[in-house]
């Protein structure tokens, strides 16, 4: 745990905010890496298919994004008040929140999704790929997804943005290597990368758990006993408060990738897997502007709970300043090079390869000339 009402403010923002990077840089990899392997050894109809799945996921977890953020806000609040029952007491009903919340969007969503791929206008020979594959990621990663999402913003709260990026890593390098053996290897296709994904989701849920449960300090364990479990209403009222601006942005965030979604399915394959791809790309660069974001409010929320306000408009300076230059840097390079990086996603032998790069690369331009307004 780490205290952030010390120290020059700049500076710990950005080193709270760059592990929390890291660990977010890996996260987008599972994306990539994913859309990768499809692009490249399955083919642009798989890739289409993935990318169908994305926004819809996207939409789901913005759902619960703004209850998170809120239950991560209160958690460094009440630690830099030292306020550690309160700590205790947010922690539990943010992860039983989650737990609930997870279950009820995965079995709804499982229940609507081909309905949802048909009015989304999803193409008919794209249509039986993607909800295979997103039935079997809402049914097997929701869970626990929610789950380390929620470990995650516990362990932000009292300071500590290393530990989640650890096991971050490590389900990466297991989807990487299980990607391999179920589509090479195997030859099970789009299910190969849906169930590479979800075992080595599990495993870092688990590994996770237990670290948090045995390793750290006795005011953020989550116990399975669920006799022990705490939810506060009041406490989730607060968190829902806090966290309700920031839920709703990213929720019409999902619901304008829904709708951009809708628009360019009926364009047909090409188009899609060119949209798919660029997206890969886009969530990626516009990481390091998103987790300053989230540094700052762990910054802010510590220092508001001690009272010092003066660190608070410092570091918002600072962040402010350091998201800027950053923002410039990411456009330059994808305008510069989004050619040859839409190139990593497709077969050069396929018939949409042409297609697919000139699409994306249009699309990410677009998008990343408005990076700084963001």
């Amino acid at each position: 745990m780490k205290d952030l009402t010390q120290g020059k403010e700049g500076l710990q923002i950005l080193n709270f905010a760059i592990p929390m990077l890291i660990g977010n840089v890996f996260q987008q990899l599972y994306n990539v890496v994913d859309s990768i392997v499809v692009g490249k050894y399955i083919g642009s109809v798989a890739l289409a298919a993935v990318g169908a799945s994305f926004p819809i996921l996207f939409t789901m977890s913005a759902m619960i994004g703004g209850v998170t953020i809120g239950g991560s806000v209160l958690v460094s609040q009440y630690f830099g008040a030292k306020e550690n029952s309160k700590v205790k007491i947010t922690s539990d009903t943010l992860q039983i929140f989650l737990l609930v919340s997870s279950i009820a969007l995965s079995l709804l969503f499982f229940a609507i999704s081909r309905p949802l791929f048909i009015l989304l206008g999803i193409p008919p020979e794209v249509l039986p790929d993607a909800v295979r594959y997103f039935d079997t990621i809402i049914l097997t990663t929701t869970v626990p997804t929610f789950a380390v999402f929620g470990m995650a913003a516990i362990l932000r709260g009292v300071g500590n943005s290393k530990t989640p990026v650890y096991f971050v890593v490590l389900s990466l390098v297991l989807n990487m290597v299980l990607d391999i053996i179920f589509v090479l290897v195997f030859g099970w296709g789009i299910l190969g990368v849906a169930w590479a994904t979800a075992i080595a989701t599990v495993v870092s849920w688990v590994a996770l758990w237990y670290h948090l449960n045995s390793k750290e300090d006795a005011i953020i364990r989550f116990n399975l006993n669920y006799k022990k479990w705490q939810f506060d209403w009041e406490n989730f009222r607060l968190s829902l408060k806090i966290g309700l601006p920031s839920g709703i942005q990213q929720t019409l965030v999902g619901l304008g990738s829904l709708a951009l979604l809708s628009i360019v399915s009926p364009f047909g394959v090409a188009v899609l897997a060119a949209y798919t791809a660029a997206g890969r790309v886009d969530m990626f660069v516009s990481m390091p502007a998103m987790n300053l974001a989230a540094a700052l409010s762990s910054f802010v929320g510590q220092n508001l709970g001690a009272g010092r306000l003066d660190r608070v408009k410092n570091g918002l300076k600072s962040t402010l300043v350091y998201s800027t230059v950053i923002c410039l840097a990411l456009t330059m390079v994808v305008v510069f090079f989004g050619g040859e990086i839409m190139r990593l996603f497709t077969d050069l032998n396929s018939q949409h390869h042409a297609e697919i790069v000139r699409i994306g690369k249009e699309y990410l331009v677009i998008v990343t000339s408005f990076y700084i307004v963001f």
